[in-house]
């Protein structure tokens, strides 16, 4: 069933779960490997340790976030066991999403907003250009990061610094992500949001029945 409701002129996506497929239960049994149990809180998907959160939230280099990963590490680990282990959760982009996103360019003005770390850009960006050629960039009038703009969804000060910089208008834009707690905190700031579901296509917002 098409989701998009009238008047709206702006989409912006959520990267892991939604353009890129994920699956942190692999960066969790890398880090496991290296003698980190407890990377994730009880109960579900969040950081336990604050190290993870502040390199999301740009208060680290990539070094200190590697140092800081090492102290956990019974151990320790080289950079690149940290690196591989912190990527590992990146898989691919799926063709026929990024061949939806071409197709809403000519209807829609596109944006990306992702809670991600330096480390991951690079990782994504270089598999994202490995496999078509250009840069994931040229899909979005602008992207934005976490790190970059120093916080996370779903704080409301995140989605209104993205709507500010990119000059959207609330009611123009429409936001898709795979977090509840996201999609709600994009609604707090008043847009329009659709939470995306493992049982919901993404074709499947933009196409009618």
């Amino acid at each position: 069933m098409k989701q998009v409701p009238e008047g709206v002129q702006n989409i912006i996506f959520d990267l892991g779960g939604v353009l890129l497929d994920i699956d942190p239960d692999r960066s969790i049994e890398a880090f496991k490997a290296l003698g980190l149990a407890d990377v994730i809180k009880p109960g579900g998907w969040g950081y336990k340790h604050e190290v993870f959160l502040k390199m999301e939230e740009g208060l680290l280099t990539d070094d200190e976030f590697r140092d800081g990963v090492r102290k956990l590490l019974p151990r320790g680990g080289t950079n690149h066991d940290i690196d591989t282990a912190w990527c590992a959760m990146l898989i691919d982009f799926p063709v026929d999403r990024i061949a939806l996103l071409k197709e809403l360019q000519a209807d829609y003005q596109l944006y990306l907003f992702s809670n991600t770390n330096n480390i991951h850009l690079q990782y994504f960006h270089h598999l994202f250009h490995q496999k078509f050629g250009y840069s994931i960039t040229d899909l979005f009038e602008k992207d934005f990061y976490s790190h970059l703009i120093q916080k996370r969804k779903p704080s409301l000060e995140s989605f209104q610094i993205v709507l500010s910089n990119a000059g959207l208008s609330p009611r123009e834009t429409l936001f898709i992500d795979d977090s509840k707690d996201n999609v709600e905190g994009a609604e707090k700031a008043g847009m329009h949001a659709v939470h995306l579901t493992p049982e919901k296509s993404l074709l499947e917002i933009f196409v009618a029945d």
